[in-house]
């Protein structure tokens, strides 16, 4: 069974109930005190201790995501790391090669409302496992495909992308049932309002349970590498996807709305355009970040500083959106930016920062879902459209 199956949770329950069952019906007969019954009563409890605790386990694994397969959980960071060809077919599947392989990770079959059709009319959800060649970190995935990424007049369009991140410390999986990003891009684009584009879901957490905040760790995991090249590269080598950093934003919320308003700003080379919501603008040093990220470098420290940033380095020529609302508790650190933000946008006009602020709204689903269709919309509108094309054979 897989880790986060729910299956594997009723069994362990299912034991737990036995367990206690036959504790109250052996507990008589083990009330001699003698080493063979006292070793009993010791198992007994054993049992329905590790049995209880295992199902605690189980459930906030998979309510945060921080474990998402057997193999995440005991061999953290194994896959194996070889070069893929940059070539890859027309057709709808993706290229499979070392660098991204199907998975039935993430937990995608628990999810009962995306549209139901054929590919070429709703689109499609893969689930897929990347291994990074530059960072060592590999990773499960979503990646949502357009319906006309299976249309035949599309088949030499390479398409643009948004990397959408989660939450510290929640799945991947969080961006489909939570947020509901692919059922939220297909009405968009159904009805108009939103280009077709290419969506990968990923977690900020790389190397759970962690929180990287998607920066280079010292001597730790290489997060940034990971998000600014490994991804990209991987996912260019098996679906037909722009080579464009025009085409390329990525969207998030909360740690991962941080995320991606970092990943612009220090990789416009990579990401174009960025909105973050709900996001934070300096890299915490807490008990989540297990101490500071930078070991201590005070250069590091600054240049991830977003404010600090605009103070102090050249404006980066990237079309930012910074979505928050005005009882958000960080709400002051939004408006700092924002007015730091400006001042640098009207010397500096190829970096450019727009805003979404309602007025009520708390750090919860319900609230960045109410968000997301604006955000999304923002977002198609600073993504080069799909128009690169693959050379005629």
């Amino acid at each position: 069974m897989e880790l986060t199956s729910g299956a594997l949770v009723y069994s362990l329950i299912a034991l737990a109930v036995a367990s206690l069952v036959g504790t109250l019906w052996l507990w008589p007969r083990l009330a001699r005190q003698r080493p063979l019954p006292l070793l009993g009563r010791i198992g007994l409890l054993t049992v329905i201790q590790v049995s209880v605790l295992a199902v605690l386990a189980l459930s906030v694994n998979n309510s945060y995501g921080f474990y998402t397969s057997w193999n995440d959980l005991l061999h953290p960071g194994s896959a194996p790391l070889t070069l893929a060809s940059s070539d890859h077919p027309r057709g709808a599947a993706p290229n499979v090669g070392p660098l991204v392989q199907p998975t039935s990770e993430g937990g995608l079959e628990t999810i009962k409302d995306l549209p139901q059709g054929k590919p070429e009319e709703v689109g499609r959800v893969d689930s897929i496992k990347v291994t990074g060649t530059e960072s060592g970190l590999s990773d499960q995935v979503f990646v949502y495909l357009p319906p006309e990424y299976f249309i035949p007049r599309y088949a030499r369009v390479r398409f643009p992308v948004l990397l959408t991140l989660a939450g510290y410390p929640g799945p991947s999986l969080h961006l489909v049932e939570g947020l509901r990003v692919p059922q939220t891009a297909w009405e968009l684009e159904r009805t108009g309002r939103m280009a077709p584009t290419v969506i990968v879901m990923a977690r900020p957490t790389v190397t759970p349970p962690r929180n990287t905040e998607c920066v280079n760790v010292a001597n730790g995991p290489q997060t940034e590498t990971w998000f600014a090249k490994d991804l990209p590269g991987a996912l260019r080598s098996s679906y037909r996807l722009s080579h464009s950093a025009a085409s390329w934003g990525v969207l998030g919320y909360s740690t991962g709305g941080s995320c991606a308003l970092r990943l612009a700003m220090r990789n416009p080379d990579a990401y174009a355009s960025a909105t973050g919501m709900h996001a934070d603008y300096q890299v915490p040093n807490d008990r989540w970040t297990d101490g500071d990220l930078f070991g201590g470098n005070q250069t590091d420290t600054q240049h991830s500083d977003l404010n600090w940033r605009l103070q102090n380095l050249p404006a980066p020529k990237v079309s930012l959106l910074v979505v928050s609302t005005r009882t958000e508790e960080d709400y002051a650190e939004t408006q700092a930016f924002l007015a730091n933000a400006k001042r640098v946008t009207d010397a500096h006009p190829e970096f450019k920062v727009d805003s979404l602020v309602l007025a009520d709204g708390g750090h919860s689903f319900e609230t960045w879902r109410s968000e997301l269709p604006a955000s999304l919309e923002w977002m198609s509108d600073h993504l080069k459209p799909p128009q690169d094309r693959e050379p005629r054979q």
